[in-house]
């Protein structure tokens, strides 16, 4: 297949970063504004406020100091945000699930990009309430990028391909991303022992194929080809390169494409030092 066949598109102009003021969101909001900084995307912030019972989980007055703290909350990031020059709105919203919330938002915003906060390195990010950041993938319209609470704008990066359209997808967004700054991307396909011969000499073309695309796009990339389990090999590399994001496709061929759901998906997020990007395929 052609590198020509890679569409440059996936551009980043809206980006919707849920927060609940917790210090789990710093890193998420610190990357939204800048990254919004970037690319003059549009920045939408929401904190969602979620009641168990008509009259609140702890009561109309607890209800209420909860609110004043999360509208509070939310104009501090938008003063932070205009501060930086990106155009912000923020709405303080009501739901029965924070992930439900999350994705309509997306949906209704015509979001590009979703940035959660990632709670400590035990399991998936617990925004708000609840496991949300698991479901979000699943069932969110965009990509959805995961940012640890000591983040770092991304000067290199690890972009993990099996040569899907899924794949496609996330090498389109890791050009996009990658444009501003120039970072190094290391463009990275895995051979899985447990697959057939032919689908492991699939490797190498598939990574210069996508080294040639980024390379018309004006972009640095360095090939990776190696061998092992699929996340586990991504950690390592990313951990080897020293990489501050780490790029998937949302489903793919290969172990790297079910990296959706599960124990992959925990590990190679709560492993990475730096941000995780899950992008949705078309």
């Amino acid at each position: 297949m052609a590198p020509a066949q890679l569409s440059p598109v996936g551009r980043v102009e809206k980006v919707l970063l849920p927060t609940d003021g917790s210090t789990y969101s710093i890193g998420a909001e610190k990357i939204a504004i800048e990254l919004c900084a970037q690319h003059e995307a549009k920045l939408h912030v929401i904190s969602a406020i979620i009641r168990y019972t008509e009259t609140g989980f702890m009561g109309p007055q607890a209800d209420e100091e909860m609110e004043k703290k999360a509208a509070a909350h939310l104009a501090d990031v938008e003063r932070r945000a205009l501060e930086a020059g990106v155009e912000v709105t923020v709405d303080l919203l009501e739901g029965d699930d924070p992930y439900e919330v999350i994705v309509d938002t997306a949906r209704s915003f015509a979001a590009d990009l979703i940035i959660m906060g990632r709670r400590g390195r035990r399991g998936l990010a617990r925004l708000m309430l609840g496991d949300a950041t698991a479901k979000v993938i699943g069932h969110a319209p965009c990509g959805v990028l995961v940012v640890p609470e000591e983040a770092e704008m991304w000067k290199s990066m690890v972009l993990a391909t099996d040569g899907s359209r899924y794949s496609d997808a996330a090498a389109v967004t890791a050009a996009e991303l990658a444009k501003p700054t120039g970072s190094l991307i290391g463009v990275l396909s895995v051979k899985v022992p447990s697959h057939s011969e032919r689908r492991q000499n699939e490797a190498r073309p598939i990574v210069e194929r996508v080294v040639d695309f980024l390379g018309q796009q004006g972009l640095r990339a360095e090939g990776i080809v190696a061998e092992g389990v699929a996340d586990e090999t991504i950690i390592r590399v990313a951990r080897e390169r020293k990489a501050c994001l780490i790029v998937l496709g949302s489903f793919g061929r290969t172990g790297i494409g079910q990296i959706l759901f599960g124990s992959k998906a925990e590990r190679v997020i709560n492993a990475s030092k730096g941000s995780v990007l899950v992008v949705r395929g078309g």
